[in-house]
């Protein structure tokens, strides 16, 4: 016989007393078929053919083995708002959640990393100017769901391709210092023509401040007489994007 409180230990194993099967052996197997079927939906389909709890719950599968994750998938999205949201919360705030233990918080902002690593490559393998969509969806992807002001540059060359990207701050919650000086010491360093400045609000609306404005222009004309031009300055909020330049603000 089991002691008292061996339980949860049994179920961590997979294995009852009695020869060794499966312990909860009903609920497994329902689980079990609707994982089956939620993955040949999936590769019959696509994702396009999935909610985005579902679309959660194929990444959960794999970190709890043996629960029914629908519950959790949907209390992740109703508490952050949004797959997207969701991928990028801090991973305290995930472990929040009933059934969100360490090891689910790990792997799903592991998935957030892979998702900007392959918009990063993305762009670094075109030319970025024919490509400005990609660079949207990079950025927003970055920093979108940052909680404090981040100051990123795109150094470009004189094909305006991508050089390097980089963080050059961050802030406060609706604050980041620039130094314009810096901005342009360091683009002359890696013989860049051109840059794209970017930052993020997290309130959410990328509008632009009067600040942003006006360190946008400064930057520029410190930039000019050294041949280096500042292509744009988009700030990127939840709600969307600004840019600078089609604004008619640069």
């Amino acid at each position: 016989m089991s002691p008292a409180g061996s339980e949860e230990e049994t179920e961590q194993s997979g294995l009852s007393e009695a020869g060794g099967r499966p312990a909860q052996d009903q609920p497994a197997a329902h689980h079990d078929g609707h994982r089956d079927r939620l993955r040949e939906r999936f590769a019959a389909a696509g994702a396009d053919a999935l909610a985005d709890y579902e679309l959660l719950e194929l990444i959960l599968f794999r970190t709890i083995p043996r629960r029914d994750v629908k519950p959790i998938a949907k209390a992740l999205i109703a508490r952050f708002g949004s797959l997207a949201e969701v991928l990028n919360a801090p991973r305290r705030r995930l472990t929040e959640i009933a059934g969100v233990k360490d090891a689910v918080a790990l792997d799903l902002s592991i998935v957030a990393a892979i998702n900007q690593r392959a918009m990063r490559s993305a762009v670094r393998r075109r030319e970025v100017l024919s490509s400005w969509a990609a660079v949207l969806d990079y950025c927003t992807a970055a920093m979108a769901h940052e909680s404090r002001e981040q100051f990123r540059i795109l150094f470009l060359d004189k094909k305006n391709a991508l050089i390097a990207d980089e963080v050059q701050g961050t802030g406060t919650v609706d604050h980041t210092p620039v130094y314009p000086r810096e901005v342009v010491r360091r683009a002359l360093e890696l013989s860049a023509t051109a840059i794209i400045l970017v930052h993020n609000h997290p309130s959410g609306d990328p509008t632009p401040s009067r600040a942003d404005i006006e360190m946008t222009r400064t930057i520029a004309d410190v930039a000019r007489p050294l041949g280096i031009e500042v292509h744009d300055h988009i700030i990127i909020g939840k709600a969307g994007h600004a840019s600078l330049k089609g604004l008619r603000l640069l």
